[in-house]
């Protein structure tokens, strides 16, 4: 395999583990509506994790990453983070017409850091998927893995600037309500991811103990 070919690989999987709907998603068409750069803040955020992810991964973290207590208590702490996000997303609905998230809105960036950390799937993705990516990537040379990380976090930012965009573009398009609707469709869909990740690390629990 080319170096080409194998890029467009990277693209391709990258993007489809993107566009997958995911707390990040969620997160980058909440805080859209009222910030059009809101995708580009969250990416850097999640490339603050992720850039030394695949270094660590490559070093042997993938070990630690895929063991049953690891993604227990991510999965756990994960899961309260999202219900605590949608609880305050739901609030902030009850308190005004306009919806303003201080804590996401202000810092977008650490909303990206804690959401890409607190993600069990996102981390057991890159401990499986991303460890072969990374290690062909290897095969080719230093030069060509550090075009892989940046060809990877160049697809999730461009994904993110493109939802929190459209979502800043409609919101401002068809006023207050659609913005509200969106932010109760965002709370919801980190209520079920919270209590997705909460109920696999149950699970997980049961199935070590």
């Amino acid at each position: 395999m080319t170096l080409l070919l194998f890029l467009i690989q990277v693209f391709i999987i990258s993007f489809s583990g993107a566009a997958q709907p995911g707390p990040v998603t969620a997160t980058a068409i909440a805080t859209g509506s009222r910030n059009r750069y809101a995708g580009l803040a969250l990416a850097v955020g999640h490339g603050i994790i992720e850039f030394p992810l695949m270094v660590l991964i490559m070093l042997g973290l993938d070990v630690i990453l895929k063991s049953t207590v690891t993604q227990i208590i991510i999965g756990t702490a994960g899961g309260i983070i999202l219900l605590l996000m949608a609880a305050q997303m739901l609030a902030s609905l009850r308190s005004a017409d306009t919806p303003q998230l201080k804590a996401l809105d202000e810092n977008p960036v650490w909303a990206g850091i804690i959401l890409s950390a607190g993600n069990p799937y996102f981390l057991l993705w890159w401990a499986t998927i991303g460890l072969a990516l990374a290690t062909t990537a290897r095969s080719f040379g230093i030069w060509a893995f550090a075009l892989f990380a940046i060809v990877h976090w160049l697809v999730d930012c461009v994904w993110l600037h493109a939802l929190a965009w459209a979502s800043f573009k409609g919101s401002r398009l068809l006023g207050p309500r659609l913005q509200n609707t969106l932010l109760k469709i965002c709370a919801v869909a980190l209520i079920f991811f919270g209590l997705f990740f909460i109920y696999s690390a149950v699970r997980n629990s049961i199935r070590l103990f």
